[in-house]
């Protein structure tokens, strides 16, 4: 998909162009030239690609590092060409307790500004939607400051997501131990680890940003950035303290199962103790051996005496030392 947007004389945002997944519109040269427009560009097939690299004569490493899932964050100069990939956070809509991300390519052109990606982020179509105030195609430098600061919010939002979750599954877990909530805490966990790396790599990008000389930056743009650097470095302290949480909250239920465990087989094996002491006597009496009491007509009720005598002493010297 494909689309090419620019803020009118009224600051409003005029789709010039769209191509849809199952569109075979060609595509117009004289559009994707247009000067100060956004072309936002997802899952792009081969024609749309072919379209970037000789139109606009993008490299086609840089749109194959795009759409690689496997890319990590990086800011690199390529003459008058910026390009900026950027973890993105993304929620499985099917599973709660799935998170992920995916690198979204930013490419900064002397006219234009183009991303690519091979999902379609909520990020995206905030700004494709005109749901970002003082959005202007015009202003790239700050753009890509916005992107940067909605992105590094949607990690805030999936961050308290998660310790929500995390809550209610350590609940159930309190009332019912099973293996699916202990999957759900693994899972977290997971997701927590993509975010923590996603974010530090996005920290590695903005400390270079703040260094780079390459785009011009104002003060409104300085203060902007401060706030992503601000809010990325409050998403990693985040992002740890619920991993520490999450762990120590795995391992302390993993530790109280084995220990249930224990105790139950503790208590099995006092019972088996318990009730061999019959099954023994009883046994000894029953050879055709010359054993005390067999010629008595009592005999056999001193036998089941006996062996309730010694197994009632056996039971409760387990139980005073906590074995039953």
């Amino acid at each position: 998909m494909l689309q090419v947007i620019k803020t009118n004389s009224d600051f409003k945002l005029d789709y010039l162009y769209f191509r849809g997944e199952d569109s075979n519109k060609e595509i117009d040269p004289t559009i994707l030239k247009e000067k100060n427009t956004w072309i936002s560009v997802t899952d792009p097939d081969e024609e749309e690609i072919l379209a970037l690299q000789n139109m606009l004569e993008i490299p086609e490493e840089h749109i194959k590092a795009a759409l690689d899932e496997e890319e990590k964050s990086r800011l690199e100069i390529d003459g008058d060409m910026l390009l900026l990939i950027i973890d993105v956070p993304l929620h499985s809509e099917g599973d709660k307790c799935s998170f992920t991300t995916l690198p979204l390519g930013i490419i900064l052109l002397k006219d234009n500004i183009i991303t690519i990606s091979t999902e379609r982020f909520p990020l995206v179509d905030e700004f494709v939607k005109g749901r970002i105030k003082e959005f202007f195609t015009y202003k790239k430098t700050r753009f890509i400051l916005q992107l940067l600061f909605r992105n590094t919010s949607y990690y805030l939002f999936y961050l308290r997501q998660i310790g929500r979750v995390s809550d209610v599954v350590e609940s159930t877990l309190k009332k019912n131990m099973e293996n699916e909530e202990l999957l759900l805490l693994l899972d977290l966990e997971k997701s927590l680890v993509y975010f923590k790396t996603s974010l530090k790599s996005n920290e590695l990008v903005l400390d270079k940003i703040m260094r780079l000389q390459f785009v011009k930056k104002y003060q409104d743009d300085m203060e902007l950035l401060d706030d992503v650097i601000i809010d990325t470095k409050q998403a990693i302290e985040m992002a740890n303290i619920y991993s520490s949480i999450l762990s120590g909250t795995r391992d302390a239920f993993s530790t109280i199962m084995s220990n249930n465990l224990n105790n139950v087989m503790k208590r099995l094996t006092s019972i088996t103790v318990v009730l061999a002491i019959p099954t023994i006597i009883s046994g000894i009496w029953g050879m055709n051996v010359s054993v005390p009491f067999a010629a008595n007509n009592f005999g056999f009720g001193l036998v089941i005496l006996l062996s309730i005598a010694i197994s009632g002493f056996i039971a409760y010297w387990l139980n005073k030392n906590k074995m039953l």
